[in-house]
């Protein structure tokens, strides 16, 4: 009797898996030209040139700029869907919503990721850069834009939030400040809130 033919082998369907390498490569360059020449002047392109990649591979992977920068920066967040929370409810009280947002972050599980970031930032320059470009670009930049402001003066704004909310998370959860450390949200939101408040929409000139 001959042999019975060997069956022919399934065919796997669906997304072939992207490779790890190409990713990583794609990832490191992203990291390198984010940091160096800031989110809005890194082209998809640039940084496609870089991994030695055709861009259309770059949207395959990560999809738009913003996700390829939160990947890069391993954040777990999406601040399009957090800003809104910032900004309903009128202006008048943003700066309490603001610390309230991101103290929920923070204490959540994926806040762990948020403070090493942090902590990483204060000892790694290209890492504080990233840092610095997400806050600006991402969060800050999104809430500014939605309130009344002059144009001239809304660096000078975000800056003096950044100091407090950065502030806030280095005594909180890096330092470990008490009793800034056991605090509940509701306190440190009610303490804090008017003072980034009033860097966001109060005068900035001395009375």
């Amino acid at each position: 009797m001959s042999p019975r033919p060997d069956q022919p082998s399934r065919q796997r369907t669906g997304r072939r898996p992207g490779n790890p390498e190409t990713r990583e490569a794609i990832l490191a360059a992203a990291r390198a030209a984010f940091a160096e020449r800031g989110y809005d002047a890194t082209p998809i392109r640039a940084v496609a040139a870089a991994a030695g990649v055709d861009p259309a591979l770059v949207h395959h992977y990560f999809g738009a700029k913003e996700e390829l920068f939160r990947a890069a920066m391993a954040i777990p967040i999406d601040p399009a869907e957090l800003v809104p929370r910032v900004l309903a409810g009128g202006a008048g009280e943003v700066g309490e919503r603001l610390v309230r947002t991101f103290l929920a972050v923070w204490d959540s599980p994926v806040g762990a990721a948020a403070v090493a970031l942090l902590r990483s930032a204060v000892s790694n320059q290209w890492t504080a850069r990233l840092l610095r470009e997400f806050l600006t670009t991402q969060i800050l930049r999104r809430v500014l834009d939605q309130l009344d402001l002059d144009p001239a003066e809304a660096p000078l704004r975000g800056a003096l939030v950044a100091t407090q909310i950065a502030g806030l998370a280095m005594m909180r959860y890096v330092i470990r400040l008490e009793p800034v450390a056991s605090a509940s949200p509701d306190t440190l939101a009610a303490t804090i809130g008017p003072t980034v408040q009033r860097y966001l929409t109060g005068p900035l000139e001395a009375s």
